[in-house]
């Protein structure tokens, strides 16, 4: 998330009452957990095992609770608590603001778009042109909605990331300040949800169709001309590139790279980066003919164990 204007390195120690290490007039211009840092961004680290990432990172302020050598060109702020220090600015600069109306008065509803009775406008939105937004579709703070777009009673766009830090005393939720980005002629069915960013942004690409109960999970980027089949759930820092189809029910793990031009089949599961211009199939995934070859052999197996010779061997 980039700020609205930069916050000085001094100031910032107040807000979250830490020392720093740096110039006082040190420039922030964003804040941004580890996965999605630039330059000019703040981060936080509490474990000494991400000690190193965080410190070599794009990042040019970290917040530490350890006493350690700042990197040349960064500033550090040492308090105990990192993660609830970049809470406490993640609250300040983009925190949960209610709406008293169903359309917010700070949306921005481009010429020719709908909005049908019954749905949630907030804070800061952007809709552009000719758009249909059926009843009831939720579509949260800054969520940003490109021209051309329809999107289908029930739909939530830009709800919090599903993202906690597990602690002895239960999880502590990591406030959420990214944004869902909908580029143009994107159809979202009925009942499907888009996470917004922890602190970057949920991208769907121009031409991109989702059929109905889908799950788009926080920071995903989505390519063009994507078309995903009805139950099928991606996870969060997800890259999927331009003519991918998934077919319905199809699970993708996190932190993944699907190709372009990739085709997966219905009920799969992926748990690997996938190449483009291929057919996939299975749990755990694979190209297509290989998988069916698997499957042949498998309904083999009861007659190979039927065998005689088989049966004296095991027996």
């Amino acid at each position: 998330m980039k700020l609205p204007e930069p916050l000085l390195l001094k100031d910032a120690a107040k807000i979250i009452n830490a020392e720093f290490i740096g110039d006082p007039e040190f420039i922030i211009t964003g804040i941004n957990e580890i996965h999605m840092v630039e330059k000019g961004d703040l981060t936080f680290v509490d474990h000494p095992k991400y000690y190193k990432k965080a410190l070599n990172s794009k990042a040019t302020t970290i917040i530490i609770n350890s006493r350690v050598d700042c990197p040349d060109g960064k500033a550090l702020l040492y308090c105990n608590d990192p993660f609830e220090a970049y809470v406490t600015l993640v609250r300040k600069y983009r925190g949960f603001t209610p709406s008293n109306n169903l359309i917010s008065e700070s949306a921005e509803i481009g010429k020719g778009t709908i909005i049908q009775p019954g749905t949630f406008i907030g804070n800061n939105v952007k809709i552009g042109e000719n758009c249909i937004i059926h009843s009831n579709v939720s579509i949260y703070d800054y969520s940003e909605i490109g021209d051309n777009v329809i999107i289908h009673s029930n739909s939530v766009i830009g709800a919090d990331a599903y993202y906690f830090q597990k602690k002895p005393a239960g999880y502590r939720k990591m406030e959420s300040c990214g944004k869902v980005i909908i580029g143009n002629n994107v159809e979202i069915g009925a009942l499907c949800a888009i996470d917004k960013g922890v602190s970057g942004d949920t991208i769907i690409g121009d031409g991109t169709k989702l059929d109905n109960h889908v799950q788009v999970g926080h920071d995903t980027k989505i390519g063009k001309n994507y078309l995903i089949g009805s139950h099928s759930a991606i996870a969060g820092v997800t890259v999927i590139e331009d003519d991918v189809i998934l077919w319905a029910k199809v699970a993708v793990n996190k932190d993944l790279i699907i190709g372009k031009g990739a085709v997966i089949l219905a009920t799969s599961g992926v748990d690997k980066n996938l190449e483009g211009n291929k057919v996939y199939f299975g749990v755990p995934v694979d190209e297509v003919r290989k998988k069916w070859k698997e499957h042949a052999y498998i309904k083999r197996l009861p007659g190979f164990f039927e065998n005689e010779k088989i049966k004296e061997i095991l027996s």
